[in-house]
């Protein structure tokens, strides 16, 4: 069990940053202001300006390689490069792009067939991996194609009838899986060595559904799929990705020490890790090392020193210890770059800061893997491959059995992590215990204890996603639409309606007051206070504006709600406004 960082160690964090985040809210408030919809709601609009605002997002957000907006990188301060893989010809778009937008263009130094084959310090400077089609990006500092983003924004854009741009964005993680060795984590060249949670067959079955409805059939994009997914497929199931020997699957990133983005963009990060765990050794294991001369340690990244003194009450110089240099592991960085490509981060679900992911069989992952195992049988039916079908039938239901053995834990009606390296399964409520019913893959009892758990989950604004306050985004109070969406399809899969609706009213009322007072969609909302304000004390501190998940979310669990439900919710927006929440 994780314990979650002390009361004190989070208020003195709390002190140290609260200027710091509240300008950093209030600057990007600012720069959005000109841009988003106005705060107060027009007489009898009802859900109208919500529904306009996500609408015109969907173009805001879009990106193609004729526009000099793609190539900007919020995270990173340098001037903009498009790399083109290896051999690969420049485009006349591309060639316009250099000229138009000032971007120098370079090609990748080899070709990639899988992850991990590149050495990415050594791509210098960082930037913009070319996609050959338009693609929407979540927003704010996230300006480039995210893998697991994109499920939820193509549902959005699906809903929306823009099928065409969400086929062209499933065809860019073909074009990265066949040019940069995998599905990435997103479009730029420190993204070589992680994928993210494989959505991918979701996003092509769910974009191919769209096209048989109407009317459209592709035999050729079918086979192309199965060659592109299988090989994405295969890389959750060989080594590194592989949890010991529970025949399930593990996150891992294949870089090394601490990854640029994060080192850049978010301030004085692994400082307060280093922190944590210097206040924290029955925690740290291992985590922290100290510098001995003349001995090399397995650490990365930069030193931290510690030195204790006496307080001096007088003009008398206090007494010190003498000062000790420390560095953060190789195998807390390997953790930290792992927890960022299951998407979570930060959150203290794999341990502090998830400092241990990388030992774990995660329940969201190896959900993920039953469902591109079935999404798998279903293409092979499509293609008239009934062999093909019985296999991947087959390896689904192997790994249901394993979610089972290891995952389940039936006292306490949840699914938990299992880390595999202490062969303990986790007692972490989190919300990917939903995931399970999401796949289909969760029996009717064990769907009927996640919900007997509800009432003690559930917040005012929808679902947190744990039950541990930490500080970090990714735990309580914090919801998030893309979980919001697949836990509601997971209850409905299973019957419980009356839980869905109510879940989808709690979280998209809290939404749509949001936007009524400043005018805009977060990524992220406190589901506690229902309130957009976020005061996140570990990783980046933002509430990022656009936002994809979020947008898709909104109108995803709208259609999902009865017509009863979904007047109230319209006619709630023509009352005033009660108080921000404090």
């Amino acid at each position: 069990m994780t314990t979650q960082p002390s009361t004190i160690f989070r208020r003195s964090l709390a002190r140290v940053f609260r200027l710091f985040l509240f300008l950093a809210l209030s600057c990007a408030t600012v720069l959005q202001a000109g841009a988003q919809a106005p705060a107060s709601t027009p007489d009898n609009q009802g859900l109208k300006p919500i529904l306009n605002y996500i609408s015109s997002a969907w173009d805001t957000l879009t990106r193609s390689m004729t526009d000099c907006e793609t190539v900007v990188d919020p995270k990173l301060k340098a001037a903009p490069v498009l790399y083109l893989p290896a051999g690969f010809p420049e485009p006349p778009a591309v060639e316009k792009l250099a000229t138009e937008c000032n971007v120098r263009v370079e090609h990748l130094p080899v070709e990639i067939h899988h992850l991990g084959e590149i050495d990415t310090s050594k791509i210098q400077p960082h930037g913009l991996l070319y996609l050959e089609n338009k693609y929407v990006v979540p927003g704010g500092r996230f300006n480039e194609m995210y893998g697991w983003d994109s499920y939820f924004i193509i549902r959005g854009l699906l809903r929306a009838g823009r099928v065409e741009l969400a086929r062209g964005m499933v065809d860019n993680f073909f074009f990265e899986i066949e040019r940069y060795g995998a599905m990435l984590n997103a479009n730029r060249t420190y993204y070589l060595t992680r994928s993210q949670p494989p959505f991918l067959s979701s996003m092509f079955v769910d974009v191919y559904s769209a096209l048989q409805k109407e009317g459209h059939s592709d035999p050729a994009w079918l086979a192309k799929a199965y060659t592109d997914l299988e090989k994405d497929y295969d890389m959750w199931n060989r080594d590194p990705h592989l949890a010991g020997g529970t025949g399930l699957s593990r996150y891992y990133d294949f870089g090394e020490g601490p990854p640029p983005e994060a080192v850049q963009d978010e301030t004085g990060f692994y400082r307060k890790v280093a922190t944590y765990f210097f206040l924290h050794p029955a925690q740290a294991d291992d985590h922290i090392l100290e510098s001995q001369p003349g001995v090399t340690l397995p650490s990365a990244g930069s030193a931290y020193s510690l030195q204790v003194c006496d307080v001096s009450y007088t003009m008398a110089r206090a007494d010190c210890d003498k000062r000790r240099e420390f560095k953060l592991s190789s195998d807390y960085y390997k953790g930290d770059r792992s927890m960022r490509e299951s998407g979570f981060d930060v959150s203290f679900r794999f341990g502090p800061f998830g400092a241990a992911t990388h030992h774990y069989a995660p329940v969201c992952l190896n959900s993920l893997l039953y469902k591109t195992e079935k999404d798998m049988e279903q293409i092979s039916r499509w293609l008239g491959h009934a062999s093909d079908a019985e296999k991947w039938s087959r390896r689904a239901e192997n790994r249901k059995q394993l979610i089972a053995r290891y995952l389940w834990d039936d006292k306490a009606g949840f699914f938990f992590d299992y880390n595999f390296i202490t062969a303990q399964r986790s007692s972490y409520r989190y919300a990917t215990t939903f995931y399970p019913l999401w796949a289909g893959l969760a029996t009717p009892e064990q769907a009927k204890g996640i919900v007997k758990n509800l009432p003690g989950f559930e917040k005012p604004g929808g679902l947190p996603m744990s039950s541990e306050d930490t500080g970090a985004q990714w735990d309580l109070p914090y919801g998030w639409g893309n979980i919001e969406m697949l836990a509601v399809d997971g209850l409905r899969r299973y019957g419980y309606n009356s839980d869905a609706d109510r879940v989808s009213y709690e979280f998209l009322s809290m939404v749509a007051e949001n936007f009524r007072r400043d005018g805009n969609i977060r990524e992220k909302y406190n589901v506690v206070s229902r309130s957009s304000e976020a005061h996140v004390e570990l990783g980046y501190q933002m509430n990022v504006v656009g936002f994809g998940w979020t947008n898709a979310a909104f109108l995803e669990l709208l259609h999902g709600l009865p017509k009863e439900m979904a007047d109230r919710l319209e006619k709630e927006q023509n009352q005033p406004l009660a108080a921000a929440p404090q």
